[in-house]
C-alpha cells in the first residue's frame, strides 16, 4: 500500500485539501483511504446511544455496523497510542492511504501552508516534506504548488508514489 502525507500547522488547509485530493485521485480511477491524527480527544459516538453505552461499560472493542457502513472503536484504556504503522495496518488494501497529520512519520509528506496563519514552513526542518502547497510564494527548496491547485498537487503525489 502506498502512502502519502498532507502535514501543516492549525487552519493551514490541511482538511480542505485532503478532501479536494480525495476527490481528485478517486476521480481518476485510484482507490483511496484516509488516516487523520487527531491531538485531542474525540468522539465518533455519542452519550446515550447504544454503542458509547457498550464502550462506557468498559468494552475494549465496538463494532457498529448496518448495512451502508460499520466502524470499529477500540478503547485505549490508558495504553499506548497505536502507531501509524499499526494503524496503517488496520485498513483494507486500497492503491493510496492519505495521511493528514502525523508530522513525525517518517512517510513522504506534502506541506499545506497559508501565510495568513503566520506559523513558518516546516519543510526546511524536515525532510520528510517532499513538496509545499501554499497561497503564496515562499522560498524553498523542494517543489512548490499553489494551494488550490489541486490536479497539480494530485499528478505530483501520484507521480511520487509511483502511480
Amino acid at each position: 500500500m502506498r502512502v502519502f502525507g498532507v502535514t501543516g500547522w492549525k487552519n493551514s488547509g490541511k482538511t480542505g485539501l485532503m478532501e479536494r485530493l480525495v476527490s481528485e485521485i478517486t476521480r481518476r480511477g485510484f482507490t483511496v483511504s484516509t488516516l487523520k491524527h487527531a491531538h485531542h480527544s474525540f468522539d465518533v459516538d455519542h452519550a446515550g446511544k447504544d454503542s458509547y453505552r457498550h464502550r462506557e461499560a468498559g468494552a475494549s472493542q465496538v463494532i457498529l455496523a448496518s448495512r451502508n457502513r460499520w466502524a470499529l472503536m477500540s478503547e485505549l484504556r490508558d495504553a499506548e497510542e497505536p502507531s501509524l504503522d499499526t494503524l496503517l495496518g488496520k485498513l483494507d488494501p486500497v492503491d493510496l492511504v492519505l495521511v493528514e497529520g502525523y508530522k513525525r512519520g517518517g512517510h513522504d509528506k506534502i506541506e499545506a501552508h497559508r501565510a495568513a496563519t503566520g506559523q513558518p514552513l516546516i519543510a526546511p526542518t524536515d525532510e520528510t516534506i517532499v513538496a509545499v502547497a501554499s497561497d503564496n510564494s515562499p522560498e524553498i527548496s523542494v517543489p512548490l504548488m499553489h494551494l488550490d491547485d489541486t490536479t497539480a498537487i494530485a499528478d505530483f503525489i501520484l507521480a511520487r508514489v509511483g502511480l
